[in-house]
């Protein structure tokens, strides 16, 4: 049942509910129900009703001493605290930028909508914001803003934070349209469906396709692809730490930057990836799973990762790793690549 609350508008009210619990960017159950306009029982409820869509890196249970340490800053009142008089019977949930998007596929309610158009609406201010400043913004602040914008819709809770801080930080310096093209290209234009590419035959939306593919992976994660870009590295951002990645590429037309690198390293420091060149004899693009393991698979890729579905392409399963294997282990002899 719904319930009657005051609307939350502008960007800095939202803003002020994101938190870093993991860090990862949240936002809680409690601020999640009243910008929903659901009573914080009702709305965890409709989570779990449809709890197959929020896996755990979309939503999560804080455990006693992140709840400790939520209510030593104030973030927590009494009433949102599992134990203290008054308070809830169980500890609050956190919602991750996936879980915060899922939301607007469950919530039902005249209310529900105008909140999740008023999110969606955010994530708009953002592209208008940088189209209308393009010539002003320096290079520093648009790896910044690549980094939190590359994976189309499943950052729109993040946006406020980046328009704010973006207008803050804003410096002298200028970006050419080159450099920041590819931002553009990634922002979601919500009349526009989601890219798609075709997994081993299926039709598969393209950061999920790439999601199933990386998730096999148990030791190790091999990129092979001249051209990369930094939505190359955000696919990777939710590989399990124990895996290590190396991406295999000589970085044509430079699509990626040591900034942006750099950035992305601050932003998921759990994630560890390598580079070695590939010394020019690549055309086509591949991933690797655990080579050389009885876990081994090999994907042929159709494009490069950076483009994840912007374009017709497919991903297909090798029948015969057998005759790639002399070819990998030659890959990994190459030197670095620096960036």
């Amino acid at each position: 049942m719904e319930k009657e609350i005051v609307m939350i508008h502008n960007e800095q009210d939202l803003r002020s509910k994101i938190y870093t619990i993991r860090g990862l960017q949240v936002m809680l159950d409690f601020d999640l129900a009243e910008i929903y306009g659901y009573s914080v029982k009702a709305f965890n409820q409709q989570v779990k009703n449809n709890i197959e869509k929020f896996d755990n890196d979309f939503r999560f249970q804080l455990n006693a001493y992140e709840v400790l340490e939520l209510s030593r800053s104030k973030i927590l009142t009494s009433i949102q605290v599992k134990g203290v008089k008054g308070g809830r019977a169980y500890l609050p949930y956190a919602f991750t930028e996936q879980g915060i998007y899922m939301l607007m596929t469950v919530l039902r309610g005249d209310l529900a909508i105008r909140q999740s158009k008023m999110l969606v609406r955010l994530f708009k201010e953002m592209k208008d914001f940088i189209i209308e400043r393009e010539h002003f913004i320096g290079y520093d602040e648009v790896a910044k803003l690549a980094i939190k914008t590359a994976l189309n819709t499943e950052n729109i809770a993040e946006h406020s934070k980046d328009i704010a801080e973006i207008r803050r930080e804003i410096k002298e310096n200028v970006a050419t349209k080159a450099d920041i093209a590819q931002i553009i290209e990634d922002f979601s234009n919500t009349e526009i469906k989601k890219d798609f590419l075709f997994l081993n035959g299926r039709s598969v939306e393209a950061d999920l396709a790439y999601q199933e593919i990386y998730s096999q992976a148990k030791k190790t994660i091999f990129v092979i692809d001249n051209y990369i870009g930094l939505k190359t590295l955000v696919l990777l951002k939710s590989v399990p730490e124990n895996v290590k990645i190396t991406i295999f590429t000589d970085n044509l037309k430079k699509g990626l930057h040591q900034k942006e690198y750099d950035d992305f390293c601050k932003e998921y420091p759990n994630v560890v990836i390598s580079f070695k060149r590939t010394n020019g004899i690549f055309h086509d693009r591949y991933i690797i799973i655990d080579f050389g393991t009885e876990n081994e698979i090999i994907y042929h890729c159709g494009a490069s990762s950076k483009d994840a579905g912007s374009r017709v392409c497919s991903i297909t399963t090798i029948a015969d790793n057998e005759i790639y294997k002399q070819m990998i282990e030659n890959l990994l002899k190459n030197r670095e690549l620096i960036l």
